[in-house]
């Protein structure tokens, strides 16, 4: 280990080329790091610390960096950051520590920074089965673009993908015959992670008839029509997507808190209810972590207690 003669400010940019070079985290990711930092950078800069080394960090630092987040207000909304936020800016710079140690800079180890316990009872929003095929079938599909809305519903309950994923795919990703009754691609999530999504029997009907509606030339699979004749435009854009599942959640009486995410979370609420292993729906839902996916708690723990009631001697009456 040694003591680096370069500041803290000045190892940003060589920590968010490591992200890309030895972590091959994904530009958009990259960018959010140095979002996250560019905030601890102006609070070293306010306060005097611009020229602080790498090993001159301490705990007593640390604490008024998380002192000034708890106190900073958020723009838009005009209240506190959030726990969750404060949380973002704090793995940022725990990550930052963690290269320091990787490139054997002394700094201050990493688990020195404590993330802020944010309440327990967040509760997953999910729809269900009933709440699902209601806001499946809102779509009118007696017109083109009422067709590519059913379909993106359907693809969005049926693969579990982000938005993000959603959006970028391609028609020449979605090879559909008269007799394809199993359709499965591969597609890049986030972190550049690449994994396998499927398509139901019932979801590759709907793309088929959406897709026999299209005479354009426009790479996308789903694309905005415009104006009263329905002219076709470019690739629909996240919240283009995000405004459509809120009218259809509307017209269907959904609750008025659902979302693309909201989707995914119920096709992972589904599968867990279907008895599927959380190992599965890890893979399925493309997070490398276990940990991110144990936050189904409300399923797993309930699936459970029930067979511990059911199964266990002394628990039967």
């Amino acid at each position: 280990m040694k003591n680096d003669t370069k500041t803290i400010i000045k190892h940003i940019n060589d920590f968010l080329e490591y992200l890309d070079i030895e972590k091959g985290l994904s530009n958009k990711s990259q960018e959010t790091y140095g979002r996250f930092l560019k905030r601890f950078t102006k609070w070293l800069e306010n306060n005097h610390f611009d020229v602080l080394l790498p090993h001159e960090l301490t705990e007593d630092h640390i604490w008024k960096y998380r002192v000034f987040l708890s106190q900073t207000f958020n723009k838009n909304t005009k209240e506190p950051l959030k726990r969750s936020t404060q949380n973002y800016y704090l793995i940022a710079l725990r990550n930052l520590l963690n290269y320091f140690a990787d490139r054997n800079i002394v700094s201050l180890p990493a688990e020195k920074i404590k993330l802020i316990r944010e309440k327990s009872d967040k509760a997953i929003k999910f729809l269900t089965l009933e709440q699902i095929e209601k806001l499946i079938l809102a779509p009118k599909t007696s017109t083109v673009a009422g067709l590519r809305d059913r379909a993106i519903l359907e693809s969005f309950f049926s693969t579990g993908m982000r938005i993000a994923e959603l959006v970028s795919l391609n028609r020449d990703q979605i090879k559909i015959t008269p007799a394809t009754k199993d359709l499965e691609i591969s597609i890049v999530g986030k972190g550049s992670h690449i994994r396998t999504v499927y398509f139901s029997d019932r979801v590759i009907e709907s793309l088929k008839k959406y897709l026999g509606t299209r005479q354009d030339k426009e790479k996308a699979l789903f694309i905005s029509y415009k104006g009263p004749k329905k002219q076709v435009g470019q690739r629909l854009s996240p919240r283009s997507i995000e405004t459509l599942v809120k009218r259809y959640a509307l017209i269907s009486g959904s609750p008025a808190t659902t979302t693309p995410h909201v989707l995914r979370h119920s096709f992972a609420t589904d599968l867990l209810n279907q008895g599927v292993d959380i190992r599965n729906v890890q893979e399925f839902l493309g997070h490398r972590n276990i940990a991110t996916t144990q936050i189904y708690t409300h399923v797993t723990s309930k699936r459970l207690r029930d067979i511990h009631r059911q199964y266990h001697s002394l628990g039967k009456k």
